[in-house]
């Protein structure tokens, strides 16, 4: 474990599960306290809390914000400074999916993804700021996606709000460029997440093939690697754009996809 982070507090919303909790667990592993959020059984919640407290002696709290409606963010990001005094590490993950052709997609889907996986991400960020420009420090990560760079058909909402948090990255970035804040992002392809394996489960059900049979299936189609990006291997990159060495590392779309973008 390092101490790369000690005494500073990462934000990580959707972090109960999956990619979210994958990076919130890196950042505790090097001494941040940490901000959970995400939805789960609370009982759950707590015990994870107490657990990744324990590993690596630092703070935890968790607020159940809904990340689609502003106000509930304003509370999350009020929460962060009582509790902790302010966010230094702020990661953008939360995000739903959909899968439907245009114009068979339901439009109240559409603005849940938008408002989930980009508007989020916008108000935690005006939010961050201030306090982050009079510490001259902060660390903004926007957890984006393959499909922020290329696209998918029939996901028409999630890479527009991907391709839009990829935007918003380099905004942000370009905002902050003369001080001690970065904001990169994250594009992963895919990991195999609770909402992947939902997917991996489908078509199996759908083609009548085994689970391991489909996941092969779904990799061929787009990840050349052939292998699933772990939640650990994109904690790892998080954790070096919080590094000194990163510090020069402003508005990039990190992809990685296991070649996936390459192509």
């Amino acid at each position: 474990m390092g101490n790369t982070l000690k005494g500073k507090t990462a934000l990580v919303t959707g972090s109960t599960s999956g990619i979210g909790l994958g990076i919130a667990r890196c950042l505790a592993a090097e001494g941040a306290n940490i901000l959970f959020n995400g939805f789960g059984d609370i009982k759950e919640i707590e015990a994870l809390q107490a657990a990744t407290a324990a590993e690596f002696g630092i703070q935890t709290a968790y607020h159940n914000a809904d990340m689609s409606k502003a106000a509930e963010i304003e509370a999350l990001m009020q929460f962060a400074e009582q509790k902790f005094g302010a966010v230094d590490v702020l990661v953008n993950n939360a995000g739903i999916q959909y899968v439907a052709n245009i114009e068979d997609f339901p439009v109240e889907k559409w603005d849940a993804i938008i408002a989930i996986n980009l508007t989020s991400a916008f108000h935690t960020t005006r939010l961050a700021l201030p306090k982050m420009k009079a510490r001259n420090w902060g660390r903004i990560i926007n957890v984006a996606s393959a499909h922020g760079l290329v696209a998918s058909a029939q996901k028409s909402a999630y890479v527009a709000a991907k391709h839009g948090l990829v935007g918003f990255t380099k905004s942000t970035a370009l905002e902050t460029a003369q001080t001690g804040i970065t904001c990169n992002a994250i594009c992963p392809g895919w990991v195999l997440t609770p909402l992947v394996q939902k997917q991996v489960d489908d078509r199996a059900a759908r083609e009548n093939i085994s689970n391991e049979a489909a996941k092969k299936a779904l990799l061929a189609e787009k990840q050349p690697s052939g292998e699933f990006v772990t939640p650990e291997q994109l904690g790892g990159l998080a954790v070096f754009f919080c590094s000194a060495a990163a510090d020069q590392v402003r508005g990039v779309a990190w992809n990685m996809d296991g070649g996936w973008v390459a192509q």
